[in-house]
């Protein structure tokens, strides 16, 4: 059965290739294909936004800023909250846009919009929770008053392995805190993000609080931005590399950033650990959007008396696993996002390969249409290997055999990332004093996933500055203010 054929309502393509998305109006233009990743198909074309088009959202940004900034915090909530509920009635149709243009398994896409959704819920609480401070100098000449005004114009950029979810991410703080945004969604995957400027405009955002644009001149059309004193905002997601030119643009101006960038996460499993668990865990961590995702489990370290049995269990599962097109019901692993990426991965297993490394399971790319890789279990790799270090960003698991927990931690540290890692163990202590060695900003003790609207997202060392989601992410769009006050 071919699911395309019956494609409608906000699954449809069509629909949200309407133009860019200025100032409350859809500007026709086209320029970027966007393909099935499952296919190659051509599903729709958006348009290639020119540097005075970014400029002239920025003017849409400003125009919109004082009066949004004058909205009070209730009024923004209830806009954020409708955005939500919005989003949870069009859940499956979203769900089956982001399968089409990302190519991810439907359980992943349904899980990423619930993720997704759940920002703009999280952030329509806290619009009204902002903090402020008062108090006593130490010396009594005076008192302390300390408020949060909002940052300004914000400029979102935004990966396309979330197509959704990173946009909520930024979106959903940043309109909370009282700020307008101009969002750059990837060229990969630009039409859930179309998607949600479109349910925005249903939830009541004003015109002008939210611009989205897309083009092939990312570098250009960013830098243009940056350089504009009215933008004082810079929020990233995507690679290490992009990031550090992206930090280099921004210090031209003194824009303010926060970064979410490369990963490589150890996943950890120690003797007593519980197998099956860690099987599970180690599932998630690798599998959930097909090892497409920063937070995913890069390099396996398993305590030697479990190893065999822990490659053995996951080579099992990783076997048994079922690829197709992301919208097949059935798909439990679908398509990388473009051929170029199934190059990178074969060329890093490749080379695992060639130092010494054995696949147990998948090791090649699958031949046909799309961009398949399949689930790879690799074993006996060599630390020298390119996998070990670099970010595989694809569906294959290096494992690697340690003895003592300092190995343990001495491997996991053997990176310049530091987003997530990975520990299962069946003494909790021992989990907890592992990851207090391991130098990550994230842990999952005994579980494979670690996202959460409510919690601190971010990394340490070249994983990145600052952190989203949770009671802290809306302090990342604020200045705080203080006043010297006599009384």
């Amino acid at each position: 059965m071919n699911l395309h054929t019956s494609i409608s309502g906000y699954a449809d393509p069509a629909l949200h290739a309407q133009g860019l998305y200025i100032g409350g109006r859809w500007e026709a233009g086209g320029g970027i294909k966007v393909l099935d990743p499952s296919t190659g198909a051509t599903l729709a074309e958006v348009p290639n936004a020119s540097i005075e088009d970014a400029m002239r959202a920025v003017d849409a940004a400003e125009a919109a800023a004082a009066g949004w900034r004058a909205t009070p915090p209730r009024q923004r909530s209830e806009i954020l909250r409708r955005w939500f509920q919005l989003m949870s009635e069009h859940a499956e149709d979203l769900a089956r846009l982001i399968s089409l243009e990302n190519g991810k398994a439907l359980p992943d896409a349904r899980g990423e919009m619930a993720y997704a959704a759940e920002f703009f819920r999280w952030y329509a609480e806290e619009a009204t929770r902002i903090p402020g401070e008062f108090r006593h100098t130490p010396s009594g000449s005076h008192n302390i008053l300390v408020d949060h005004e909002p940052i300004g114009i914000c400029v979102l950029i935004t990966p396309w392995n979330f197509p959704a979810a990173m946009a909520t991410r930024k979106i959903g703080p940043a309109l909370a805190a009282g700020c307008t945004v101009i969002l750059k969604p990837a060229s990969e995957t630009p039409l859930t993000a179309y998607a949600m400027a479109r349910l925005g405009e249903e939830a009541g955002v004003p015109a002008g609080v939210v611009n989205v644009l897309t083009t092939q001149n990312p570098g250009p059309v960013t830098a243009a931005m940056l350089a504009d004193p009215r933008v004082r905002k810079l929020s990233f997601t995507g690679s290490t590399g992009v990031g550090r030119i992206l930090l280099a643009e921004a210090a031209k101006s003194v824009v303010n950033c926060s970064m979410e960038l490369g990963g490589n996460a150890p996943f950890v499993v120690f003797d007593d650990a519980d197998l099956g668990a860690a099987l599970d865990g180690a599932m998630v961590a690798k599998m959930r959007n097909a090892g497409e995702a920063c937070t995913a489990a890069n390099r396996f370290y398993v305590q030697a008396g479990i190893h065999d049995a822990f490659v053995q269990g996951l080579t099992a599962r990783m076997a048994a696993l079922k690829i197709g097109a992301g919208t097949d019901a059935e798909t439990q692993c679908g398509p990388m996002i473009t051929q170029k990426a199934v190059q990178k991965i074969d060329q890093l297993v490749s080379d695992a390969v060639a130092r010494g490394a054995r696949a147990t399971t998948g090791g090649a790319p699958l031949e046909g249409s799309g961009f398949f890789y399949p689930p790879t279990v690799l074993e006996n790799v060599p630390t020298d290997a390119a996998l070990a270090h670099e970010e595989i960003f694809g569906p294959v698991a290096p494992v690697y055999r340690f003895e003592t927990e300092e190995e343990a931690i001495r491997l996991a540290n053997v990176t310049e990332y530091g987003l997530a890692a990975y520990i299962y163990s069946g003494d909790l202590k021992r989990a907890l004093r592992v990851g207090k060695g391991i130098e990550a900003g994230m842990l999952g003790i005994n579980r494979g996933l670690m996202s959460d609207p409510a919690a601190p997202f971010g990394g340490v060392k070249q994983s990145g500055l600052g952190r989203e989601g949770g009671v802290t992410g809306i302090l990342e769009f604020m200045e705080a203010k203080y006043y010297a006050v006599e009384f």
